[in-house]
């Protein structure tokens, strides 16, 4: 099957991610970031001569293509390092080891020193990162070391040595970068204290850290420390300006597989993560066909063993959404994380499956469109509390100009599209005067009497353009022809969306996005549209219909010959005799001037 690029593009978001080309053979052969994935995805095909000779090699061997969404564009670059190195494909330039990264490492010693480095040496250090580049690394050691004074000196700071004074404080002291612990003037708890603040804040932990410096700064204020106030100050603020570290990598999780699902009635999906030391090094999410009613959880068991056969894994640690009826073991333990770094890959891993299933969906809604149909009338019968699927709806709204030529038009929507074979309207025969009310009860009960007598088939939801005044009184005809039990109706108020059912004091509010409301306020305005049209005809063609017939000795067949020639009431005014004579006598031209000549001194008044 030849690969259709178009069709691809049409599922990647304008979001930061990770893009992956592979071959025929299924072979990864390319592995890209990017800030926006559908742009930068599509610069590929849509100009393909402003490529290079390689790059248009790269582009005519690709046959799928894969990608992850990540939160950031720094995200983005950790992920696409980690899965070049796993996979080395063919037209990526190779990095170098894992050891030239830039780290911020919190040393494994007595009053801890803080540096950066590129060696990972498992001796106890707590390490973060890796970060995207040295500048960024720096703009976060510099910032800290403004915040929190620590040593920088390589000095063995024992108990024992600064007890004997072995050690005198330098210049880094004199100028305030430096509480001198190596002669004893800070004490180790005061240092470790600054020492958690540091931690917090490489973990992203930055409200923990503001909120402790707020208390500092309010406590000093009261002791009237004004002095001591502005450095908690200028510290908030500095804070208040910096980016917490990326989520993606952790250099405390060493080795675990991250699974998450989304399902719907006929399928499920299951995104797999898999993290070695610290990196994302495997991204997948597989489609899975229900064959039974099988739970979240049952598909979940039965996918993780499959998916971790099938890319060999055997990380100890797996990390799921929730509680799963799998005993863990020595081989293998499940966990489900509430927060940290854990949940933060959790969370990941749940917005790629949720767009992947989204996207996956669209596209087959497309191919098959009573997929979307079914889904749609099953989410309306959820969100209005329906007994049964809305595959029959009509939609009532009431037209007139001050009480004067009213209508009522009513729209059919059948399987949530207009059935406009089936549109009606009314001219209402009982109402005198400017009363909505009136005129929807007349509508109502005229429509569904006919529907009774012919013995059609009610709707399964009416729907009323108007507030709790229209659904009373089209709940009263229902009620008068008996059937107010067998259908549902709602009304729609035009100024917030509400809905409002028979009965209930409080109306419902449906999202603002949600397909049910969507469909609801099309049929609102459709049946807006087909009324207003209707009551505008009717308007005209009474209006200067009228005004003809009440010229005495012009009869309605002569009237419907005069419209026809001169087309418009104004035009038969201006019309001189001669012109007249085509279609009246000389009596009926007499009888127009002289009905014309009373008129016209009355409307200029």
């Amino acid at each position: 099957m030849e690969f259709d690029y178009r069709k691809e593009l049409t599922k990647i978001p304008h979001k930061p991610g990770v893009y992956q080309y592979f071959d025929k053979e299924g072979t990864l052969i390319y592995v890209g970031k990017a800030k926006d994935l559908k742009n930068r995805v599509s610069s590929y095909f849509v100009n393909p001569d402003q490529l290079n000779s390689k790059t248009r090699v790269l582009v005519r061997k690709i046959n799928r293509i894969a990608f992850t969404i990540v939160d950031t564009e720094i995200d983005a670059w950790l992920l696409e390092n980690s899965l070049i190195k796993k996979h080395q494909p063919r037209y990526n330039v190779m990095l170098k080891d894992d050891k030239t990264y830039p780290w911020i490492v919190i040393k494994h010693e007595r009053f801890p020193r803080i540096f950066w480095t590129r060696k990972y040496i498992k001796d106890g250090s707590r390490y973060y990162g890796p970060y995207a580049s040295v500048g960024m690394m720096h703009i976060v050691l510099d910032m800290v070391r403004e915040l929190f004074p620590l040593r920088t000196c390589n000095l063995n700071l024992s108990q024992e040595n600064i007890s004997k004074g072995k050690f005198k404080i330098c210049l880094e002291y004199q100028i305030g970068n430096c509480k001198g612990p190596c002669e004893g003037y800070q004490s180790e708890e005061d240092y470790n204290q600054n020492l958690s603040d540091i931690k917090d804040i490489l973990n992203g932990k930055i409200t923990v850290v503001t909120n402790r410096l707020k208390d500092q700064m309010q406590e000093a204020a009261g002791k009237m420390d004004f002095e001591g106030a502005m450095k908690f100050k200028l510290k908030l603020d500095k804070l208040a300006n910096y980016q917490s570290k990326s989520t993606v990598v952790s250099s405390l999780i060493t080795n675990v597989d991250v699974f998450s699902i989304a399902s719907e009635d006929n399928y499920a999906f299951v995104n797999f993560l898999k993290v070695v030391n610290g990196v994302i090094i495997q991204t997948q999410t597989l489609e899975m066909k229900k064959r039974l009613d099988e739970t979240d959880a049952e598909l979940l068991a039965i996918a993780i063993p499959e998916i971790r056969s099938r890319f060999r894994s055997h990380s100890k640690e797996i990390i799921v959404p929730f509680e799963l009826d799998i005993e863990g073991n020595e081989d293998n333990r499940f966990v489900v994380p509430k927060m940290g770094e854990k949940r933060k890959l959790l969370d990941l891993s749940l917005k790629n499956v949720a767009y992947f299933k989204k996207e996956r969906l669209l596209q087959y809604e497309k191919l098959n469109p009573e997929v979307k149909t079914e889904r749609v009338l099953k989410q309306m019968q959820k969100d209005l509390r329906l007994p049964v699927l809305p595959r029959h709806i009509e939609c009532f709204d009431n037209s007139n100009i001050q009480g004067n030529f009213p209508v009522s038009a009513i729209v059919v929507f059948r399987d949530a599209k207009p059935s406009k074979k089936d549109y009606r309207h009314f001219n209402v025969k009982t109402v005198e005067g400017p009363n909505d009310f009136a005129t929807m009860e007349e509508a109502v009960f005229r429509r569904y009497r006919r529907l009774l007598d012919e013995d059609q088939p009610l709707p399964q939801l009416i729907v009323i353009d108007g507030g709790k005044g229209q659904l009373g009184a089209a709940l009263k005809s229902l009620r008068l022809l008996g059937i107010d039990k067998k259908v549902t109706v709602i009304g729609i108020a035009k100024r917030l969306e509400e809905l409002f059912y028979p009965g209930d004091q409080y109306p419902l509010y449906l999202d603002k996005k949600s397909e049910t409301l969507k469909i609801i306020q099309h049929l609102r305005d459709e049946a807006h549209r087909f009324g207003i049209t209707f009551h505008r005809n009717q308007r005209s063609r009474k209006t200067f219909v009228s005004e003809l017939d009440n010229i005495p000795g012009i009869g309605k067949v002569t009237v419907e010959k005069l419209l026809k020639t001169f087309k418009s009431v104004k035009k038969v005014k201006e019309a001189n005799d001669e012109e007249l004579k085509k279609v009246l006598n000389l009596k009926q031209i007499q009888a127009l001037r002289q009905y014309f000549t009373v008129e016209d001194p009355i409307e200029k008044d």
